[in-house]
């Protein structure tokens, strides 16, 4: 028992040792890697950074003839640290179970690598390290299917008269019986929302007046979901469900979010939710989003479609 206890709390090269297979492996570490980020689920670790401490083994394949001193044959500690990298500057995150995957997944396509341990702690959260660890093997990624499997959607945002016209239901049915995912933007409700004059909590404010503009439109018909998470929308998208997108989970986690300041302005003008809806259609590389009853932004990473609340045909 004595033993197990140490190896649960052994670096993870000790981990790897105990429980290596019988084929020799060759192994490379990363040792009390400190970064210093935003992340955490909690309210307190929003708005502010903390140090995390990575050490990572990757056990590779052992090289079939001499190294020949030539750096392109190894399996560098430079990718070992770009995973790490990568996968903070991809999207703000609540949990270190997540970074850890994320980071053993994008090692494990490396050719010679075969188990990845991860190990992540949190330096700052209390009097001791908190943290996670997790071990992957190149057969236990999916990932690669999975992201090949996704498919692309038809973005269509709504303006507050378009989400009382009378056309709104004719719409869905069109864009729905295009065979593609839909997903359905709004934005903020015609009454002002209130001002805070602090701009984190305005931020909120403002994210949540069009969240409840996306429940609105989903009483208007029963077909149409609010969804907040990416897996919520992975899920609906490979299921056929309607979403109406609320915003506030994607928009404050995201680590490269809408530009311009947009995200503490767009209730300002409805052109401004527009171009927060067209950058969230970016994310899926959507080619084209069509937008009923509003003025078109200027500049957007998707291709644009106006369409009068007055037109009953798209």
């Amino acid at each position: 028992m004595s033993s197990e206890i140490h190896l649960a709390f052994a670096h993870p090269s000790e981990r790897a040792a105990a429980t290596a297979s019988r084929g020799p492996l060759d192994r490379i570490s990363l040792r009390d890697h400190v970064v210093e980020v935003e992340i955490g689920a909690f309210q307190a670790e929003r708005g502010t950074t903390q140090r995390i401490c990575f050490n990572v083994v990757v056990e590779v394949q052992p090289l079939t003839g001499p190294v020949d001193d030539d750096v392109d044959r190894i399996l560098s500690y430079d990718r070992v640290t770009e995973a790490i990298a990568h996968a903070l500057a991809e999207q703000r995150l609540n949990l270190l179970e997540t970074l850890a995957e994320r980071v053993a997944t994008r090692i494990l396509t490396e050719p010679q690598a075969v188990r990845a341990f991860v190990r992540i702690e949190k330096l700052d959260r209390g009097p001791g390290a908190l943290g996670v660890e997790i071990v992957r093997a190149t057969d236990d990624d999916p990932h690669d299917k999975q992201d090949g499997d996704r498919p692309h959607p038809r973005l269509m945002y709504l303006s507050n008269a378009a989400i009382e016209s009378d056309n709104l239901v004719g719409w869905i049915d069109q864009m729905a019986a295009r065979m593609r995912p839909l997903i359905l933007c709004v934005g903020a409700p015609d009454v002002a929302a209130p001002q805070t004059g602090h701009a984190m909590t305005q931020r909120r404010v403002n994210l949540l007046a069009i969240e409840q503009n996306a429940w609105a439109l989903a009483a208007r018909d029963n077909r149409c979901v609010v969804v907040s998470t990416r897996t919520e929308l992975d899920w609906a998208m490979k299921n056929g469900q309607i979403s109406v997108w609320a915003p506030s989970k994607i928009v404050l986690d995201a680590v490269d979010g809408p530009a311009g300041g947009l995200v503490d302005v767009f209730g300002a003008h409805p052109r401004d939710a527009v171009a927060l809806a067209a950058w969230f259609a970016a994310t899926f590389a959507a080619g084209e989003m069509m937008v009923i009853g509003a003025d078109l932004p200027v500049g957007s990473d998707v291709p644009l479609r106006a369409v009068p609340v007055t037109q009953a045909r798209l």
